[in-house]
């Protein structure tokens, strides 16, 4: 046994423990920081493949956003978890099902690479090797070549979706003073300065 298998072998058992601690555990911020753990051995999963650009994003995106994200939200909101478990049987036979397709699909994956292997050689655009192209910079060349319109419009997408939540849950509080840029501007010295005149002995 290599020393890559080993790594493979320690990435994988962790993964899967601590996955399975993430929907066992009662505590639901330990729950977050399991998930944590997950998404740390999934990365260096990654590693071991070569992808080193997917790990980062993961580490980056899903460990240092969302997932501090949802222990954050646990742990402020007074959440009562006893009571969202409680309807969780009525949705059994969904996730049952969602359990099936994706194990079905696993299956066909598995199965087709065992049966033709050379399936994989077939695709429009093969992966280069590690030692004539890095994995990020072959995921640069095709993101930013074949599908950079994709790429444009997912941001604009994501773009009308941030302005769009900003829109729904902005609120204006009318007790609240705010800096009107125009009505400042648009001053004049008579309406600016009032002159007020004031008698000898006796106050304003």
């Amino acid at each position: 046994m290599g020393l890559q298998a080993l790594f493979f072998y320690i990435f994988a058992f962790v993964a899967v423990a601590s996955a399975l601690m993430v929907i066992s555990a009662k505590n639901p911020v330990h729950s977050v920081l399991f998930l944590i753990l997950t998404f740390f051995n999934a990365a260096g999963l990654f590693l071991l493949t070569g992808a080193e650009f997917l790990a980062m994003i993961l580490l980056v995106v899903y460990v240092g956003a969302v997932a501090v994200l949802f222990l954050f939200v646990v742990m402020m909101l007074d959440v009562d978890f006893a009571e969202l478990r409680s309807g969780v049987l009525k949705y059994a036979p969904v996730g049952f099902l969602v359990g099936v397709i994706l194990a079905v699909e696993l299956v066909v994956f598995v199965g087709g690479n065992i049966i033709s292997p050379e399936a994989g050689k077939a695709i429009t655009m093969p992966i280069p090797a590690l030692t004539e192209r890095t994995n990020t910079a072959a995921l640069g060349d095709v993101l930013y070549s074949n599908y950079i319109y994709f790429f444009q419009l997912s941001g604009l997408v994501l773009l009308v979706a941030m302005i769009g939540a900003i829109v729904l849950t902005l609120r204006h509080r009318t007790h609240v003073r705010r800096q009107d840029i125009a009505t400042q501007v648009a001053r004049s010295p008579e309406t600016a300065i009032e002159v007020v005149k004031v008698k000898p002995g006796q106050g304003i």
